[in-house]
């Protein structure tokens, strides 16, 4: 599945959640979202946990 159409369903349901359950359904739906992806990059290795928190907390940058 190529990005276009993995990020076109992704829209599509947040469009539905917003429609369906108000604001609240959406970012809830969002934050949901958010959190499966991370877990699923860290369990893939393609995720390092330590530079996350480093950016997080201003001991890194992103550039």
């Amino acid at each position: 599945m190529s990005a276009t159409v993995t990020g076109a369903a992704v829209g599509a349901f947040l469009a539905f959640m917003g429609f369906a359950y108000g604001f609240w359904g959406f970012i809830i739906a969002a934050v949901f979202m958010l959190v499966g992806a991370l877990v699923g990059r860290a369990v893939s290795g393609k995720l390092d946990w330590r530079s996350v928190l480093d950016a997080l907390t201003g001991r890194r940058s992103s550039s």
